[in-house]
């Protein structure tokens, strides 16, 4: 059985990829460096946040962790 995915590190991941900044990514979020890196350390975060940190780099985490979440349902049901 999985675990819970650590958003913050799912987050951290895309952004890398994405190739943007941390700086640039404060920006959009309207909040400095030091509250990004407090996302990043996060396993959980408020719904709200992650509507909004979706929207910023086009990503549906929501349907990341749904995916996670019915494959640990599968193997549970094996």
């Amino acid at each position: 059985m999985s675990t819970q995915p650590h958003i913050g590190h799912l987050i951290q991941a895309t952004l890398k990829e994405q190739g943007r900044t941390v700086v640039w990514f404060a920006r959009q979020l309207c909040c400095d460096r030091t509250n990004v890196y407090k996302i990043f350390s996060k396993e959980s975060i408020d719904t709200g946040l992650l509507y909004k940190i979706s929207t910023i780099l086009g990503v549906d985490f929501f349907s990341s962790i749904s995916v996670r979440f019915k494959a640990d349902a599968m193997q549970r049901l094996e």
